[in-house]
């Protein structure tokens, strides 16, 4: 399968709409926003990180809108993430898309964050060259309550 990462295009976001409502890959995913059914809450917050300095990306798989991954966040802090869609999981699209990502965005350190029982992701990261640093905990709006989080790391 060919991944390619390109600029976000406003007939992604219907698309990135609807992966966000997936019920399971939310579970996995687990910090997700309150309400992901809230479409005016989702299309404030997709204008508000196109409008930003954040490297934000739409993931394809064979030409079709499969995901999105960026990096974010202030100089020195700046985090990663992806969503890929559930029907596309276990085929190294998440794997790609990363490591395509982190060719354009060269900056180190750049930090992770993942549910520490979501392994898959964990997989991900750890492909990429992301090592565990640490463990948190956080309340996962996706399963309303506090879970451990692995906190990751890519240096040099």
């Amino acid at each position: 399968m060919n991944v390619e990462l390109r600029q976000v295009h406003d007939s992604d976001l219907p698309v990135f709409f609807r992966q966000m409502n997936d019920p399971e890959a939310l579970h996995m995913a687990a910090f997700a926003p309150k309400d992901p059914a809230d479409r005016d809450a989702f299309d404030a917050h997709w204008a508000r990180i196109r409008s930003s300095a954040d490297v934000v990306r739409t993931v394809l798989a064979d030409g079709d809108v499969v995901g999105s991954a960026a990096v974010y966040g202030v100089p020195g802090e700046r985090e990663v993430t992806y969503w890929v869609d559930r029907a596309y999981w276990g085929k190294g699209i998440a794997t790609a898309a990363l490591r395509a990502l982190l060719t354009e965005v060269p900056e180190r350190p750049l930090y992770a964050r993942a549910a520490s029982d979501n392994a898959g992701s964990l997989r991900v990261l750890e492909k990429c060259g992301f090592r565990a640093v640490a463990t948190a905990s956080g309340y996962a709006n996706a399963r309303g309550a506090e879970i451990a989080e692995t906190v990751l790391i890519l240096e040099g």
